[in-house]
């Protein structure tokens, strides 16, 4: 697809909106409440907030600025970057995690999706103040019935992206972000009501200082910049590329960065003090969203209503991110084999359901695979996906970005005429986020 014909965000806001839309998902919602309390409260906010500035920032403005000049997807913008060099098949290492990712994505969002369901629907099951671990277990161990709510969340996912970028992931964003949002400050102000807030408000913003010794803390807050925000997974570069020329891209890469860390901090609020006012565990990963929270919610007042809202607040935030993972493939089946936009995304929407089976069935009817550690599939494609190949392409986005690029022509693309600026940002690219993002790496392979 020429740069002439490409399509384009209609508006700022769209843009923005679409790229926190990206960024804000599942993770966001329950994955870093529980990892800021692990690792030392406020202490860990600090360092998470400095990751983002320092590593985060830069690399989504460089991928921004990727995407943006050269015109295309990742894979290709690449390729059109260095065509001679043998990093020019770096940017398939994203489309490969973007699609990996969404396969098993589907599936939890497809439980989050079930869970809307029954709280819309009044179930007397999720009302019950107790056996929510047992009802949530015996469910993902179905064969059938997961299957189906996962094809919906795909088939919703396919939809929106065969209408194009304007009238589908855009027109998506601008209605979704603004409703996510209210509904996630609403859940907020009825979590200050509980007798449990102010320890909440403790877990999640009173520093442990000690932790500050501990280089877990350090690996955790680069892990959740670097897979909250989306970095190296093609989605950036893609959306990069829809983002007219006359359109300044450094305050859009700094108001996502904060946009979806805000996200996350309101989300704590939301959780914390609920898990805390009735003596329950706040660390809990998945088992929080689906087995405690239940919990909570049956003995709160009018905790039906706040469970449905809850969770039709993660169906958004799961629909928005499955969009964003979903197009980076599309797109880049569009200009590398010319399909229309409609082929394009009922094949590979079609074909990344297929893959996500597999992680579905692994908690029932493939339960018994002898996988390393008693691992599920999904925990082993979500290694794979997210500890392995996002760190890898990374790397190798920073390598490409800072070296390999002229350093003017990337200050040019990037929007950065302030020479200090622009040589900040590059000295960013060039040696901290390498550095950083190979210590994520290594210390990953090191914990298996």
């Amino acid at each position: 697809m020429s740069s002439e014909t490409r399509e384009q965000w209609q508006s700022r806001r769209g843009f923005l909106l679409a790229a926190v839309g990206s960024a804000v998902g599942l993770g966001d919602i329950w994955r870093f409440p529980y990892v800021v309390g692990e690792n030392g409260g406020g202490a860990f906010l600090l360092v998470y907030l400095l990751v983002v500035l320092v590593i985060g920032v830069p690399l989504l403005l460089g991928e921004f600025a990727l995407g943006r000049r050269m015109q295309s997807e990742s894979a290709t913008a690449v390729a059109r970057l260095v065509p001679a060099s043998r990093w020019r098949h770096a940017g398939l290492i994203g489309v490969i995690a973007a699609g990996l990712i969404l396969a098993y994505y589907a599936v939890i969002a497809g439980w989050v999706f079930k869970y809307a369901a029954l709280y819309l629907g009044a179930s007397p099951q999720l009302l019950a103040q107790e056996g929510h671990a047992a009802l949530f277990q015996a469910y993902v161990a179905r064969p059938l019935e997961p299957l189906a709510w996962q094809l919906l969340g795909m088939a919703l996912t396919t939809a929106v992206i065969a209408k194009g970028v304007e009238k589908g992931i855009e027109r998506l964003s601008v209605w979704l972000m603004p409703l996510l949002a209210l509904l996630l400050v609403g859940l907020a102000v009825h979590s200050a009501t509980l007798p449990g807030f102010g320890r909440g408000l403790a877990f999640l913003f009173q520093p442990d200082w000690a932790m500050l010794a501990r280089p877990d803390l350090y690996l955790a807050a680069l892990g959740q910049t670097f897979f909250s925000i989306g970095l190296a997974m093609g989605v950036m570069v893609t959306y990069g590329s829809y983002q007219p020329a006359t359109r300044p891209l450094p305050g859009a890469a700094v108001a996502i960065s904060l946009a979806d860390t805000l996200f996350g901090v309101i989300a704590g609020l939301v959780i914390f003090p609920a898990v805390f006012s009735f003596g329950l565990d706040p660390a809990q990963g998945s088992s929080l969203t689906f087995a405690v929270l239940p919990q909570v919610f049956a003995q709160l007042p009018g905790g039906r209503l706040v469970g449905a809202l809850f969770f039709l607040l993660l169906s958004i935030a799961a629909l928005t991110s499955m969009v964003s993972l979903l197009e980076v493939t599309v797109a880049y089946a569009m200009q590398r084999w010319r399909w229309s936009r409609p082929r394009a995304s009922l094949c590979l929407g079609g074909l990344l359901f297929l893959l996500g089976m597999p992680a579905s069935l692994g908690f029932g009817a493939w339960a018994g695979l002898p996988l390393p550690g008693g691992h599920t599939i999904l925990d082993a494609m979500d290694f794979f996906a997210v500890e392995l190949l996002l760190p890898l392409n990374g790397v190798l986005l920073a390598v490409l970005l800072g070296w390999l690029w002229p350093r003017h022509e990337a200050m040019e693309a990037a929007d950065l005429h302030a020479r200090r600026l622009g040589r900040l940002w590059h000295f960013s690219l060039r040696y901290l986020v390498p550095v950083l993002v190979l210590t994520v790496l290594a210390g990953s392979v090191y914990r298996t």
